[in-house]
């Protein structure tokens, strides 16, 4: 049983005492009931000839995992500047297709064709086919390796080639089905060929309606399949409709790893897939744009505030609740636009229809509104006690709320319409907008009832 690995600095500074010592015992005695995931968090601490020193003394089956486990930047530098072709082409023929074709998709040409050239045969067919497909699309994140089954053998004839095939695939879920061409006619789930007389024909066990994608289609709808089906692994086909591949569950989880935080990075306001150990330039370009955008907001709100001086001059208080107007803005205008963005990104969403979705909308700002208003009215009665005051701006927040919650469910769903990414509408987009939106309607309000 695998230990739960902790790192604490005690032990980093205790493994670092080793490595400058070269003490192979205790290296290999720490790591020896440790996951490979956990190793590979603990080499990211350590210099990458340290790192290389400690991959060495440990098997090649053990190395091939942390490797695959690594940064895909970090693993091509770490690669690059540590190991020769051979050494990467014996790390290469532990792993699965696929993830031996993304390591080599990350090195230089020369270096990935001398790998290639050394590969075992099999790997090698299965590697230069899965390198013609671009990396987002199904072709490009499945694995050739799978079990298959034609529909007219038997039972006993199916459990042989499992044991023939399963040598060379690490995890399989089911037996997938073919004709003589190879097109895709269903599955057999394990449980079936167990349970199953032993002459019983495969194709009356088979499963014939199950999901699966095209080479081309995209990851993100691969993602998004799986999830919806609650599927551990989905057949690949081509467009004759042949069995090419299949992709797990793994696979996926980093589809929507990276999905994810491509859509936080939008929400936050940048432009670009960066990581904080870039380079100065590339993360400065990446923020600059919606911070201008912000900034170009800021002075569009100074410039409108220049129209009221008038009534500012009368009643001086009125500034005070500038920075209230604006937060709570901002904050219903993002609560309204994340929850937007949430439903549309859903695998299981459903177009509810516009005014549907506005009336509902509706219905919880009057609420909000009318509560925010009475908890500000009190409050600015106790502090100030001016009544004129109090209504101008609980009225104001009241409208500011409702216009909030419009514009925050309104702009994502126009972005989606349109083939944006409706994630712009819950960052910076929406708070300069719902800032400028909040000024207007509060300076409105104090000059009508003023």
């Amino acid at each position: 049983m695998l230990e739960e690995f902790e790192l604490t600095k005690e032990f980093r500074d205790r493994f670092q005492k080793a490595l400058n010592e070269q003490d192979n015992a205790f290296i290999l005695e720490s790591l020896g009931d440790v996951n490979p995931a956990d190793i590979t968090s603990l080499l990211y601490e350590f210099k990458g000839e340290e790192s290389k020193y400690v991959l060495d003394l440990l098997p090649i089956e053990i190395r091939s995992k942390i490797i695959n486990d690594l940064d895909p930047d970090t693993r091509k530098t770490f690669l690059i500047t540590n190991y020769e072709a051979s050494e990467i082409t014996a790390i290469v023929n532990y792993l699965d297709s696929d993830d031996a074709a993304d390591i080599l998709n990350e090195l230089p040409i020369k270096m990935s064709e001398e790998i290639i050239a050394r590969l075992d045969a099999d790997l090698k067919s299965q590697v230069i086919d899965l390198l013609r497909y671009e990396e987002n699309v199904a072709g490009g994140l499945m694995a050739k390796e799978l079990i298959k089954a034609k529909d007219y053998w038997t039972v006993v004839q199916c459990v042989d080639e499992i044991r023939k095939q399963a040598e060379n695939v690490s995890k399989f879920y089911a037996v997938y089905v073919v004709d003589d061409q190879d097109k895709l006619l269903g599955r057999v789930s394990l449980q079936k060929l167990i349970l199953s007389d032993s002459k019983t024909i495969v194709k009356d066990i088979c499963e014939g309606d199950i999901a699966s994608v095209e080479t081309y289609m995209e990851d993100r709808e691969v993602a998004e399949i799986m999830s919806k089906y609650d599927l551990e692994s989905v057949p690949v086909v081509n467009v004759q409709g042949q069995l090419v591949g299949r992709i797990t569950i793994d696979d996926v989880v980093d589809v929507i790893t990276e999905q994810a935080e491509e859509e936080r990075q939008i929400m936050s306001g940048i432009t670009e897939d960066v990581e904080e150990d870039d380079s100065v330039w590339r993360n400065t370009r990446a923020r600059l744009p919606w911070l201008l955008i912000g900034i170009l907001g800021g002075m569009i709100s100074a410039r409108f505030m220049g129209f009221f001086e008038v009534e500012i001059a009368k009643i001086t208080a009125i500034a005070f609740f500038i920075p209230l107007i604006q937060a709570t803005g901002g904050n219903v205008g993002i609560q309204s636009s994340s929850l937007i963005v949430q439903s549309l990104v859903s695998p299981g969403f459903v177009d509810e229809g516009l005014w549907k979705r506005l009336i509902k909308v509706f219905s919880v700002a009057l609420l909000n509104g009318f509560f925010l208003s009475l908890i500000v009215y009190g409050v600015t009665w106790l502090i100030f006690g001016y009544e004129a005051l109090n209504l101008i701006v609980s009225l104001a927040l009241f409208f500011v709320v409702v216009f909030a919650s419009f514009i925050g469910t309104i702009t994502p769903l126009i972005l989606n319409r349109l083939g944006f990414n409706p994630a712009l509408a819950s960052g910076p987009f929406i708070t300069t907008t719902n800032d400028l939106l909040g000024l207007g309607v509060y300076f409105l309000t104090i000059h009508l009832l003023l």
